[in-house]
């Protein structure tokens, strides 16, 4: 498939915060793990791994923003509220059963975890109905 102007902004935009991402969890987690992070230092550098995420939301935006093609921007708001759906649906739901002591507490990051995996769910589905007969 070829790619358009705005797909390929998009990917200049997202494989840097990913690689950005990536690389600042790992050497987070191990300064963390090391005991070498304490007092506000260590507030800033807990936060410094949802920047490029953060990054990665705002590059989206911009991508439905900038493209052109209605119904490549169509597939990709379909795409992000099927995961936006999925992401509070488990949220929800986690939160009800550990309200009630059922299951154990996760942080709340895994969201966003949740939201890119439902972004994948999204694609699957965009597939299957490109692909179903009219």
């Amino acid at each position: 498939m070829l790619m358009n102007p705005a797909i390929r902004r998009y990917y200049r935009r997202i494989l840097p915060l990913g690689l950005v991402y990536a690389v600042l969890l790992v050497a987070i987690v191990a300064l963390f793990w090391r005991g070498a992070l304490h007092g506000p230092i260590a507030y800033v550098a807990a936060l410094l791994p949802a920047v490029p995420l953060i990054g990665t939301f705002v590059a989206l935006g911009q991508y439905m923003v900038e493209e052109t093609d209605e119904y490549l921007r169509m597939l990709m708001i379909r795409q992000s509220l099927i995961a936006s759906g999925f992401m509070v649906s488990v949220m929800t739901a986690w939160g009800f059963l550990e309200g009630f002591g059922l299951v154990p507490h996760i942080v709340s990051y895994y969201a966003a975890v949740l939201w890119f995996a439902g972004l994948w769910i999204g694609w699957g589905y965009n597939i299957v109905a490109i692909r179903r007969p009219a």
